[in-house]
């Protein structure tokens, strides 16, 4: 008998994969979700993943009360019904912005919390929520912190990276040592599935990430390999880079010091919690994440011309 699954926003990137991912398994029954209902009706459901929500805009045209509505009011509406329902395993999907928007070190789970976008601080309400009631005996809560999530059909902020190497632009940033950690759509599947399976798990929170980090010049030569282009990489002293960003600032260049953090700066995060919890590391490399992401751009840009 298949077991009934909830999935919140899934008509999005993770929810539609995530889906696909399940059915395949053909273990789950998945429901459809209304987000405009007012009263929220676990009849019969066994499992929640909850994905809906307010990303972070890169525009910055939204309003703060936009994510506190998407990110915590529904979150604990949704999170109360399941405490009274007869569903026993309940997914959140936080992310890293929760605990923090910049990384000195690495990210662990115990990292103390300091959101600094509404983004991050209407995740990290949520959070604190769920955390704050006391679960009842055979269920089960996890609030999971993705870092970056790539797969194909999702260009994101990799885009510009792909367009620079696709267009035999040099990339000028050779200079800059940096790490940053991603995740694959398919290790985050993979994770969900294994929360789903293994009752053992105990609830809390988990980062999720693949199980490398790697740096903005790692992902340069990943683009060209996939494009079988050989990248231009320009050695250009960090010194003159980070004079040129101040500039930037005030004359509107194509490059300026908020570009330049995003491109150049560490964020590594852990994952060691969740694969010693699964017992074993994430099944795709970050490497062969990104490669099968930007091969993924490649052919979408093969069927438009």
């Amino acid at each position: 008998m298949s077991l009934k699954l909830l999935i919140t926003g899934s008509s999005g990137f993770v929810g539609s994969n995530l889906s696909v991912y399940l059915k395949q398994l053909k273990l789950y029954k998945i429901v459809a979700f209304k987000r405009k209902e007012i009263n929220i009706n676990l009849t019969n459901i066994d499992i929640i993943i909850h994905l809906a929500g307010k990303a972070h805009d890169l525009k910055n045209i939204s309003q703060p009360k936009d994510y506190y509505e998407a990110n915590y009011v529904l979150s604990k509406k949704l999170f109360d019904a399941f405490l009274v329902s007869s569903a026993n395993v309940f997914i959140f999907m936080s992310s890293v912005k929760a605990a923090a928007d910049e990384v000195a070190d690495i990210l662990f789970e115990d990292t103390e919390a300091k959101p600094k976008t509404h983004y991050g601080m209407s995740k990290r309400q949520a959070e604190l929520y769920i955390l704050s009631k006391k679960i009842p005996p055979g269920k089960r809560v996890y609030i999971l912190r993705p870092c970056m999530i790539h797969g194909p059909g999702n260009k994101g902020n990799l885009n510009l990276l792909y367009q620079l190497v696709n267009k035999g632009l040099p990339w000028p940033l050779g200079r800059f040592n940096n790490l940053r950690s991603f995740l694959s759509i398919e290790n985050l599947c993979f994770v969900i599935k294994e929360l789903l399976k293994n009752e053992t798990i105990s609830s809390g929170i988990y980062n999720i990430a693949d199980n490398l980090p790697l740096s903005t010049n790692n992902l340069i030569q990943i683009i060209g390999q996939s494009l079988g282009k050989n990248p231009k990489v320009l050695n250009i002293s960090t010194s003159i880079v980070q004079k040129i960003a101040k500039l930037g600032d005030s004359l509107n260049l194509p490059i300026n010091t908020e570009k330049l953090q995003k491109l150049t700066d560490n964020y590594v995060v852990s994952n060691e919690k969740i694969t010693a919890a699964i017992d074993e590391l994430l099944p795709v490399t970050s490497e062969e994440g990104l490669l099968r992401t930007f091969k993924s751009f490649d052919i979408k840009n093969q069927n438009s011309i």
